[in-house]
């Protein structure tokens, strides 16, 4: 009989996850990094879209989003992040041959000792390119012009995950990971789990096989552990000592307990299903109506209201303008008051991507007109773009 294998199909998620996370840093959009938090400007750079400190709301309610969907997810499927996708599962995976080399001789060990330590720095290095671009980090490194903060930040990564893959390795994930801890919070009676069939207990061999290859030292025959990562290794191993007898195994995943069926339509399902759903349309409408383009108006305390030679009275602001998109943007000022158009100076303003500046804004009108008069940016490239704001127009008497 053709048995399940669950362990080639964990190393292919752990391979795409793998070159997901290495890779990212180095993609960019529109000149940009896909996924970074660049410190120096409080910007974190998110597929496309740069979002300002001030707009970190928006990030909030994706984490929250986020922290509700792996609520949800553990509620219906257990343990599968820890077994197919947890970073610490995956690099022990990658580093299995640490496991293999230790009953070897002393050369070996060493080599793998290295061998593990080379690909911390790695790892460590790639953690960081989320913070420093890898198109600046790798030219810098070259030059030997890295800088001792980011030298002291991959230092202590690399020294910290040395540590946790050479010494502590799944004793970790049985111990201390919180993740592991909040999940046993988390299951219900349909939860699935990878469990030892009971109706079919006359069936084992008591070869302990089972025992043998699992990573935190669990008897999964004994019932469910907290222990357990999920890693499917005593299953693909049980099913491979009862092929030779055409015997399905007798450990497999299962919802709740053995026999048990998948049923979505819990009420705990439901309910943190509706608040997952609703963080995420709140993030999505955020995202959508985010304005790339911040403005605030100030009278220019420099200058006093005034009446023209020609009889025109001018009023002078202070934009506080910011871009915050990617893109340089080129706007066109105008003004209006009472549903007159009014003169405007300058008649364009040009912001470069991310720039900030302070721009002088000069209102002329007819004199006798009191008021609050209307001002409107306006850009069509690359994206349009409509920003009107009220000011109060000041007579020369009333600035004294």
């Amino acid at each position: 009989m053709t048995i399940r294998r669950i362990q080639p199909w964990r190393r292919i998620a752990e391979a795409v996850q793998a070159l997901i996370i290495l890779g990212i840093p180095f993609v960019r959009i529109n000149g940009e990094s896909a996924l970074r938090f660049d410190i120096p400007s409080l910007k974190l750079h998110l597929f496309g879209v740069s979002l300002w400190m001030d707009e970190f709301f928006i990030v909030l309610m994706g984490l929250f989003f986020l922290t509700f969907l792996i609520i949800l997810v553990t509620l219906l499927f257990g343990r599968i992040w820890c077994g197919w996708l947890c970073p610490q599962t995956v690099i022990i995976d990658i580093t299995g041959f640490l496991d293999r080399t230790r009953s070897k001789g002393l050369g070996q060990q060493i080599a793998a000792y290295a061998l593990t330590l080379l690909t911390c720095i790695v790892v460590a290095a790639s953690l960081i390119w989320y913070f420093v671009s890898p198109y600046e980090f790798i030219p810098a490194l070259i030059a030997g012009d890295l800088g001792p903060v980011i030298w002291g930040f991959w230092i202590s990564l690399s020294v910290i995950l040395f540590l946790d893959y050479a010494f502590l390795r799944h004793t970790w994930c049985a111990t201390v990971c919180p993740y592991a801890k909040l999940q046993g919070a988390l299951f219900d009676s349909k939860t699935m789990v990878i469990a030892f069939d009971q109706r079919r207990k006359e069936e084992c061999m008591d070869c302990r096989a089972c025992v043998k290859v699992c990573p935190v030292n669990i008897d999964i025959r004994r019932g469910l552990n907290a222990a357990c990562i999920n890693c499917a290794e005593c299953l693909d191993t049980c099913a491979e000592k009862l092929e030779k007898k055409q015997k399905r195994g007798l450990i497999d995943y299962f919802f709740g307990r053995p026999g048990g069926e998948l049923n979505l339509v819990r009420t705990n399902t439901l309910l943190i299903g509706a608040v997952t759903l609703l963080f995420l349309l709140f993030f999505l409408y955020l995202s959508f109506t985010r304005n790339p383009f911040d403005l605030t108006i100030m009278p220019n305390h420099d200058m006093n209201p005034r009446v023209t030679e020609k009889g025109e009275l001018l009023n002078s602001f202070t934009f506080a303008a910011e871009n915050k998109s990617q893109r340089d943007m080129d706007f066109m000022t105008s003004a209006s008051l009472q549903g007159r158009a009014l003169k405007v100076l300058p008649e364009r303003i040009a912001l470069k991507a991310g720039e900030h500046r302070r721009i002088l804004i000069y209102l002329f009108l007819p004199e006798k007109f009191r008021g609050s008069a209307e001002l409107t940016l306006e850009a069509s490239q690359p994206f349009p773009v409509k920003i009107v704001r009220t000011v109060n127009i000041i007579a020369p008497s009333e600035a004294k």
